[in-house]
């Protein structure tokens, strides 16, 4: 039996591309979307601005993949930061949760996910071949493995740590206890990352 439709397609395309955001469902999207219309002038219309000026302004920079609205980015191009120490992080948003964190003041790599071969993640997949070009550079000195105490996690930072052992000057260090197995970053509070950060050690 189909399911009859309550809204005109506009609004059923609206609830289609909410229910596509991590977190959302059906029932989340639909209940977001009539939210949205129905406050339109306080919400749905300064949205529909935003997201168009996102649109035409906001990209992904071509050094560490992070998201920003110059290329390079703001933390590529701070002349304050250690260019000889990058932190790795699987996704844009745990970069943000380190930065919350004020623990380091480096740059950083953002490798897109995880190797997971039951996904079809495999490392052409991810920005690990941009990574070693950059240590390659000669002016990196350490490299942290700041990514998630998942299973996933862990052998991507054993891979990447392979790809790294060709060069000898380079230290490769990941966090240290503070993150929980199975935590991810953007969860954990300020006090616990930066904890991790301070107490690192060699991978």
């Amino acid at each position: 039996m189909s399911t009859r439709k309550v809204a005109g397609p506009e609004i059923e395309r609206l609830i289609q591309l909410l229910s596509k955001l991590p977190g959302l469902g059906p029932r989340s999207a639909r209940r977001a979307a009539l939210h949205l219309v129905q406050k339109k002038e306080q919400l749905l219309i300064p949205l529909a601005e935003a997201m168009g000026v996102a649109v035409e302004h906001v990209g992904i920079c071509s050094q560490c993949g992070t998201v920003d609205t110059s290329d390079p980015c703001t933390i590529c191009s701070d002349p304050r930061r250690d260019g000889t120490t990058i932190v790795v992080v699987e996704d844009v948003s745990d970069l943000w949760a380190l930065e919350r964190a004020s623990a380091v003041s480096a740059h950083y790599h953002v490798l897109g996910g995880t190797l997971s071969p039951l996904d079809g993640v495999g490392p052409d997949d991810l920005h690990i071949s941009k990574l070693v070009e950059r240590v390659a550079s000669g002016n990196v000195v350490e490299v942290i493995l700041a990514v998630n105490a998942t299973v996933e996690g862990q052998t991507t930072a054993h891979f990447i740590t392979d790809q790294l052992a060709q060069f000898e000057d380079v230290k490769v260090t990941r966090l240290a206890h503070g993150v929980p197995v199975g935590g991810e970053l953007d969860y954990l509070d300020e006090g616990t990352l930066a904890q991790a950060l301070r107490a690192r050690t060699k991978f």
